[in-house]
Formats: structure tokens, C-alpha cells, sequence
């Protein structure tokens, strides 16, 4: 129900004004109007009680209608005042307006101004009334807000944590005026949070026996996730159909526990007591802090002791480094080797679990784990987040040295890894670099339960450790390529409209591909194959093509022959001895297929390609395994031929000159290499004859 509107009307004009007064009760139902035939009359009824809106006329004896509202602004420069006048004209309005006047009437004959003047003094009286109770509401904030900051700093002069907590719920129920508060700790040896305070009314209890064990409902979930939560009604939730409190608000303290507030009515906690509640948790967070520092300096006399565990510590880590580096030496397989590392690492007391990402991915991926389940390396794995475990394997192999986040719950980067840290039980991660004098392997990941254990010796011993898990893999490759001639094979997927194949693409609107590449020291001849209907004299006015020419015409596309300049990609390849075996360009993109021998790292390779074209992707990365007899043959060609041989023979069988009919001729080519076309048939057919001979002499080994 609308509360009355009661209101002043002011008019010297006998009987008017209580003709305005009864038309505007007619008009609304909650307007309570009364009459005043001068400003004095108006002023002396304002001293006695209030008023929630003034109607004045502007010519009255005495003061004017403006005159007294600057009287009535003194006292309360909100009030509404309407003038309502007679007189109209701009420069009236205009001085009203200047005066502060909530509204201007002008008075006309007939019943709608009255309609229109109480919906003027409805509205103006609705935004009085709430701009007035929203100031009321402000000064209440504050000086709850007051009260809580006096509070705080008692909280502040507590000597232990249990004052501290006890202190909390206490402010909490007072400043919040709720029937139940209650305060839960997490206790790090256990794993799980206990009941330490509760302050209650009569008819509510807060048990004083209850945990919460890991992932064991919703109080658990807000100290795990470290964000607050509020239930409206704590009964709908399953797990709580018997609830005492209807409503209740959680906030996390940190890596300390949880307070709570909670009511015996629905959706009782409004937004005000939550940001309340939030400046106290904030507030305790910080008095357990200091509480636990202030600790940490009274337990300066258990240094000794912990020196002695860490000794003990260490005698440990020997131990175990001991044992695998005696596995690791009777391995055959990298397999086996990472399997054992991570079994005997898991298999102990001292680490919750280990595993090994290969450097050899990009990012680096997981081969080998023990004493986890796959949900937490897919964790690690999950496409599109960023896991804060590849940056620290990032580091790990960037420096080369053991790196340590000696507390995820409140490290930097990792309040994601908070629930999956306490869920399965660790705080500490070390990761050891695996590396020989050549090479990096990967990375090895080892998960301690406490905080701050881990010394400088011990991060010595597992750097150690890593070195030697690296000569290993190191020996079993070197094995294993004596025994098989293994090859590795990268396929790259280049966006990068600076590439030359993807311009060329895109010019000629199909798909081009490189048929081979004769590479010189100042200059590479490409031959490639494009579209038929490919606008080739554009292409050859690019800068970085010197000249270009058609070596032969098929159905739908052109073998033509590019003399390059500038080709970057080349330069690449030429550093790290890679071999280009296929290239071809579509839509934008290049596929690459590159054959990179064993002992350049396949991150080397994409991070060296990214420097130059960094929208750079891996496809995919292959081992494959040829015939030793085919890569003796091919050893064997490159000792036996010239230069010139095999740049006649590589021209000839990339333009096609051995196929029939035949789609190139001998001019042609003799005019790519620039020499001539009897120079040219001598070189091809000394090649041919070496290459047969190769072939068919049962002597050649």
C-alpha cells in the first residue's frame, strides 16, 4: 500500500488553494493536501510537521513563491516544490529552473492541469523518498562498517589462531545479526577441515565434531575452489535435506579454512551483510596470517630438527637415486626407462607421484607415469587451457635446472591446480630437466605432500639424477640406430602469407606444390607445379624471384622453374642438414614434410621456423625405418657423383625428363642450369651410367 503523500499548497488567491488541495486528492488517491494563503502561513506549518512535497504560486505578498523556496532550501534542500503559478512566461521559467525548483506549471483553465500536476508531485515524491532512504541506508553501512573496522582491529591484537576464529564468528553474528556463524580450519596433515568456532542463538547448534574430508560436500568445494558461495535455501541441496539453516553464505580464508554465516529464513542474507562478511574474512585471513608468522618465529628452536629431516631426507633420495640409476643402465628402450623412474619415484614415501613429458612434442606431452590416474594428466593435457605445468616445464628446459614451486595452493598461476593439488594430496612440484651433454630428453615431474621441504641438496641430487636419465636415453637411441636406420619425419603446417609457396597459392587460386629443389650456394632453382590457368607473368616480376620459366604444359597445370633468390625456408633447412621431401600449398597453408636426422630436436626445428614464420604449427611427427641397403645406395651415389652429376640427374627427374612422353627436354634443362646442351648430356649420362652401375654390380656394398 502507497503511504500518504501529504502536501502544502500555497496561493494567496482566496479559496484556490483549497480548491487545488481537493482536486489533487480527487485525482490520487494518496495525496493529503492542506492550504496556506501566504509564505509566513507555509513556513510556520513546515515548523510543526513535515511535509512531503510544496505546490506554491509565485505572486503572493511577502515573499514570492521563489523567495520561499529559498527558504525551504535551508532546511532541506531535497524537498520537492512545484511552482504553480499564473504568471508565465520564459524568463520566469528560466529563473525558477535556476532557483532549484523541482517542477514548473503554468495554471490554465480545466481539470487536466490537475492531473498533470499530481503526476508531477507523485513522481517528484517517489524519488525524494527513495533518494532519502538510500541516504538513511548509506549512514547505517557506514557505521556498521565502523563498527566492523574496531572489531577487525581486536581481531588484529589476537595472540593465536583460535582467538583469532573465535573473534570472527562473534563479529560476525553481531555486525551481521545472524543466528549461526561458525569457523572451519584446514588441517594439512590430515588433508581436511575441522570445526574450531561457532557462536550460535538459543535453537541452533553448529556440531562441533563435524569434518570435511576431501571433495566431501559444499564447504569443502569453497575452501578447494577458493571462491565464496551462497545458498539460498541449504535443504535443497541432497546432501542436506535436514539442514537447521535455511540459508547460508561461505567464504574462503585463504589457505586457512572457511567461515560461514547462515539463517533460519530463505534468501536471508542480503547483498550488504555479503560484502560485510567478505571485509571480515579478509580481515581474518589476515590476522591467521600474522598469527602464523609470529608462530613460525617461536619455532625458530625446531630448526635443528628440521635440518635432521632433511638429512634424513636426502639419505633417502640417495637411496632411491641409487636404485634407479641401477635400472636405468640395464634398460633397453626409452620406454622402459621413463617406466621405471616414475615406479620407483611413486613407490616411495617421500613423493605422492612422478611423471615425464617428452620434449620431443610441442608442447611437451606425458609418456611415462606412475602413482596417478589418467584423469590428472589429461588434466595437464586438456586442449585450450593454459596448464601452468607446461610453463613450468618451459623453464625447466630452458635453464636446465631443477625448478620448484614449493606451494601451488598459493603460487602464482596455479589457483586452477588448487583442487586437483588437494585432491590428490600434494603442495610441492619439482621438475628435473633430462638432458646429456647434446641434448634434452624432456622433463620429469615429481609431486611432494608438504610445503617447503625441499633443500638445495636434494634439488642437487635430482639434478644429478636427470643428467643420468639423459646418457641413458642417450645410449638406447645410439643402440637402437646401430641396429635400424630410423629416419624422423615432421610434417609443418605454415599459415604464414609471407611464405613464398603460400603466396603463390594464393596468386594462382589452386593448389602448388614443389616437385624438387636444387639448391646452390647463392641461388636455389625450384620446380614447382601450379594451376594451368596461373597468371605467371606477375609472379615473375616478385622481387624474390629472379627468373621464371615453364619447363612443360599438362591438362590442368604448368611444370615451371623458379630461380630463388631469397628463400629463407632453404636457409632453414640448409643449417640443420634437413631434407625437404614434399611441400605443397592450399588455401592459405603449406604443408610441409621434412626428414631431420636424429640428433636435432624437434623443438629446435618448430622454434627455429616460428622465428622466422610464427604462424608455424606440428602436424604431426613420425620414426620411420628404411632398409639399410637403400641408405648404404644413397651414401654411396653421393660419394660417387659430381656436383654437376647429381644436380643434372635431380633436374632431370624433378622436370619430368623421364617420363614418356617425355615433359622437359635436355635444352630446357641445359638453359635452367646454365651451361650447355652438350655439357648437359654429358653430365646426365655419366650420372645415369654410375647410377646403373650402382645398382647392378654385385661387388658394390
Amino acid at each position: 500500500m502507497t503511504p500518504p503523500i501529504s502536501v502544502l499548497v500555497v496561493d494567496n488567491e482566496p479559496g484556490f488553494a483549497d480548491l487545488v488541495g481537493e482536486m489533487l486528492e480527487r485525482e490520487h488517491e494518496a495525496i493529503v493536501a492542506e492550504s496556506a494563503m501566504d509564505a509566513g502561513a507555509a513556513l510556520s506549518i513546515l515548523e510543526e510537521r513535515s511535509i512531503d512535497c510544496i505546490v506554491s504560486d509565485y505572486e503572493m505578498p511577502q515573499l514570492t513563491g521563489l523567495e520561499l523556496l529559498e527558504q525551504v532550501r535551508t532546511d532541506d534542500p531535497e524537498l520537492p516544490f512545484i511552482l504553480f503559478t499564473g504568471r508565465g512566461s520564459e524568463e520566469l521559467a528560466s529563473d525558477a529552473i535556476a532557483a532549484g525548483v523541482t517542477q514548473y506549471l503554468q495554471k490554465e483553465s480545466g481539470k487536466k492541469q490537475y492531473a498533470l500536476l499530481a503526476n508531477q508531485i507523485t513522481n517528484a515524491v517517489s524519488q525524494y523518498r527513495t533518494e532519502t532512504a538510500l541516504r538513511e541506508s548509506e549512514r547505517r553501512y557506514e557505521r556498521t562498517l565502523t563498527t566492523l573496522h574496531e572489531t577487525t582491529r581486536e581481531l588484529m591484537r589476537a595472540s593465536t589462531k583460535g582467538e583469532i576464529y573465535r573473534s570472527a564468528v562473534e563479529t560476525a553474528g553481531e555486525i551481521l545479526d545472524v543466528p549461526v556463524a561458525t569457523a572451519y580450519a584446514f588441517e594439512p596433515v590430515d588433508g581436511l577441515l575441522e570445526h574450531v568456532a561457532s557462536a550460535t542463538e538459543s535453537g541452533t547448534f553448529a556440531d562441533p565434531e563435524q569434518q570435511f574430508e576431501r571433495e566431501s560436500g559444499r564447504v569443502w568445494d569453497v575452501f578447494s575452489e577458493g571462491e565464496s558461495a551462497y545458498y539460498e535455501d541449504v535443504r535443497r541441496e541432497s546432501s542436506c535435506p535436514k539442514a537447521v539453516t535455511r540459508s547460508e553464505l561461505l567464504v574462503p580464508l585463504g589457505t586457512h579454512g572457511v567461515l560461514i554465516a547462515g539463517t533460519v529464513t530463505v534468501d536471508g542474507i542480503d547483498e550488504t551483510m555479503t560484502e560485510l562478511l567478505h571485509i571480515l574474512a579478509a580481515n581474518t585471513e589476515a590476522a591467521l596470517d600474522r598469527a602464523e608468522r609470529e608462530q613460525l618465529l617461536r619455532e625458530n628452536d625446531r630448526t635443528l630438527t628440521q635440518q635432521n629431516e632433511e638429512l634424513t631426507r636426502l639419505n633417502h633420495t640417495n637411496e632411491v637415486v641409487r636404485e634407479i640409476t641401477h635400472g636405468v643402465t640395464q634398460a633397453s628402450t626409452r620406454t622402459e626407462i621413463e617406466t621405471r623412474v616414475c615406479e620407483r619415484l611413486a613407490d616411495t614415501e617421500r613423493y605422492r607421484f612422478a611423471w615425464i613429458a617428452s620434449s620431443d612434442t610441442d608442447p611437451p606431452e606425458p609418456t611415462s607415469w606412475a602413482g596417478v590416474d589418467g584423469t590428472f594428466i589429461d588434466q595437464v593435457c586438456e586442449p585450450g587451457v593454459d596448464a601452468p605445468e607446461q610453463q613450468l616445464i618451459g623453464d625447466a628446459l630452458e635453464d636446465e635446472r631443477v625448478q620448484v614451486v614449493r606451494n601451488v595452493l598459493e603460487a602464482d598461476g596455479w589457483s586452477h591446480r588448487r583442487k586437483a593439488a588437494l585432491t590428490y594430496g600434494y603442495q610441492t612440484i619439482l621438475a628435473v630437466p633430462l638432458r646429456d651433454d647434446e641434448r634434452r630428453y624432456g622433463v620429469l615431474l615429481v609431486h611432494v605432500a608438504g610445503t617447503d621441504s625441499i633443500g638445495e641438496r636434494e634439488r642437487a641430487v635430482l639434478g644429478e639424477l636427470g643428467e643420468t636419465i639423459g646418457h641413458a636415453i642417450r645410449a638406447v637411441e645410439r643402440t637402437r640406430a646401430m641396429l635400424t636406420d630410423s629416419r624422423l619425419e615432421l610434417e609443418l603446417a605454415c599459415h604464414d602469407s609471407r611464405l613464398l609457396l603460400n603466396r603463390l597459392a594464393e596468386h594462382a587460386g589452386g593448389p602448388v606444390a614443389i616437385e624438387g629443389v636444387l639448391d646452390r650456394d647463392d641461388e636455389a632453382v625450384v620446380f614447382g607445379s601450379v594451376p594451368r590457368e596461373t597468371e605467371l607473368a606477375t609472379v615473375e616480376q616478385w622481387a624474390s624471384i629472379e627468373t621464371l620459366s615453364v619447363v612443360s604444359e599438362g591438362d590442368s597445370e604448368l611444370l615451371v622453374e623458379m630461380r630463388v633468390s631469397s628463400a629463407p625456408v632453404l636457409e632453414i633447412l640448409r643449417t640443420s642438414n634437413i631434407q625437404l621431401r614434399t611441400a605443397t600449398a592450399q588455401n592459405g597453408t603449406s604443408l610441409l614434410v621434412l626428414e631431420v636426422p636424429q640428433r636435432v630436436e624437434t623443438r629446435s626445428v618448430l622454434e627455429t621456423f616460428r622465428q622466422r614464420y610464427p604462424e608455424t604449427e606440428l602436424e604431426a611427427r613420425r620414426e620411420t625405418t628404411s632398409a639399410r641397403s637403400t641408405r648404404q645406395l644413397d651414401t654411396h651415389l653421393e660419394e660417387e657423383l659430381t656436383d654437376r652429376q647429381l644436380e643434372a640427374l635431380q633436374a632431370a627427374y624433378y622436370s619430368g625428363f623421364f617420363e614418356w612422353p617425355r615433359e622437359s627436354t635436355a635444352e630446357e634443362l641445359a638453359a635452367v642450369l646454365d651451361i650447355s646442351a652438350p655439357t648437359y648430356h654429358y653430365h646426365l649420362r655419366a650420372a645415369e651410367r654410375k647410377l646403373v652401375t650402382v645398382a647392378l654390380d654385385r661387388n658394390t656394398e
